[in-house]
């Protein structure tokens, strides 16, 4: 029963560690892109209609 208790502690600390490093360096937001231009898939995301001409 003490083996199996320490185990669970152990992993519990461990996954508390991880995920505080990982808030702490935000490592997952590498990763992440955002287009640079505003192109005709990324105009309807945001719920422009690329087929109007845009009058300067």
């Amino acid at each position: 029963m003490s083996q199996g208790l320490t185990i669970i502690v152990s992993i519990v600390v461990v996954l508390t560690f991880v995920l505080a490093i990982g808030r702490k360096f935000k490592i997952s937001s590498r990763y992440e892109r955002k287009p640079r231009t505003l192109n005709s898939w990324s105009a309807l995301d945001k719920g422009i209609d690329p087929t109007e001409e845009i009058q300067s």
